[in-house]
């Protein structure tokens, strides 16, 4: 099928695919600038981002916002003509102070999810700079929507649906991912359908894009005729060379069953989705102490916390695989070997105009 460029606002994809954010450094400046370069979008993750700077330990937040500030300042001077994000979730501690970093180092859009976003608008005001909610349901995207409207008198510049097929941390019950209850075509249909509306109202385009188990050119063909713009996707990036992830932390994806992938409760209560190790095994068990807290998600009480998700996430982009948590979506069994982000796009291109 014949397809568009992504437009959101001033900012022009060729390709309507944004790399969805990965955390803990697994999408960093590397990736993020191969996928802007290659006609997509590159997503860096807020979360941790600073985990290799040398005051990591003793000063958590400066090392965050500082690794920040130069992966994106990296990323826009590999990928000069590329777009390139962020993706922060609203359960971050120190959440605004993230924000205001990202844009002062020039980022072009925030994508912001794990929470409704009830805050970016006022924090953004008086920048360029673009904003999305994460939304998974028709009544999280009527809710921020309105307060967006009501409060702040704006509209989204993107809105991304995630649906429960996705990695990481998700925005549904561990019912509705187990029973597989989830109607979420037409979730997708009715949330384009209420942006349209404040569209309108704005005068303006408002994109809409999906993510959760988005894996080849058919999936993406598939959402465009159900009328949205683009999609986001993650796990495919993950299986590259750009990837800021370990070969350790790769190779568990290219290697992983569909009997490996399972959901996980994060320690913040929501369930995530990721492939079963030791380390899934023992937590799921027995819990894990945590000896050191990096004050990253609210709510978090170290005290009553199975693990700590910093330390375990860490652990798997550095390699540590076994004593680590490994995030993925549910098709990362899929893949089969490790490519170049080129090769990828230009395959998932291909599948598009074929599908």
């Amino acid at each position: 099928m014949n397809f568009n460029s992504l437009k959101i606002g001033n900012l022009v994809a060729p390709i309507p695919i944004i790399q969805g954010g990965m955390g803990v450094g697994v999408s960093a400046s590397n990736l993020a600038a191969a996928v802007a370069k290659a006609g997509g979008i590159g997503i860096i993750s807020a979360a941790q981002l600073g985990y290799k700077e040398d005051d990591f330990e003793k000063n958590t937040l400066e090392a965050n916002l500082k690794a920040l500030k130069k992966h994106i300042e990296l990323a826009k001077s590999k990928a000069v003509n590329g777009i390139i994000g962020i993706n922060a979730m609203v359960a971050t501690n120190n959440y605004e102070e993230h924000i205001r970093a990202a844009i002062e180092a020039g980022v072009d859009l925030i994508i912001s999810g794990a929470g409704l976003p009830t805050m970016l608008p006022k924090i953004v005001k008086g920048s360029s700079v673009k904003i999305a909610p994460i939304v998974s349901s028709l009544k999280a995207a009527k809710v921020i929507l309105k307060l967006w409207d009501k409060h702040d008198n704006v509209a989204p510049d993107l809105v991304v649906i995630e649906g429960p097929k996705a990695g990481g941390h998700l925005g549904f019950k561990v019912e509705e991912l187990e029973n597989d209850s989830v109607d979420f075509d037409q979730s997708v249909v009715d949330i384009i359908s209420e942006t349209k509306k404040y569209a309108e109202k704005y005068n303006k385009e408002i994109p809409v894009v999906v993510a959760g188990g988005v894996f080849d050119g058919y999936d993406i063909a598939k959402y465009l005729k159900l009328g949205a713009n683009g999609v986001q996707m993650a796990t495919r990036f993950v299986a590259t060379e750009e990837c800021d992830a370990s070969d350790e932390f790769k190779n568990a994806y290219i290697n992983c069953s569909k009997e490996d992938i399972q959901i996980v409760k994060s320690p913040v209560g929501m369930p995530g989705r990721a492939i079963s190790n030791p380390f899934v095994k023992k937590v799921h068990a027995t819990g894990e102490k945590v000896t050191r807290c990096y004050n990253c998600l609210t709510p978090c009480n170290p005290a009553t916390t199975p693990y700590c998700i910093s330390k375990a996430l860490i652990n798997a982009v550095n390699g540590n695989i076994d004593e680590g948590l490994i995030f993925c979506g549910e098709n990362a069994s899929k893949i089969t070997k490790i490519t170049t982000v080129q090769e990828l796009m230009d395959e998932l291109v291909s599948e598009l105009k074929n599908a």
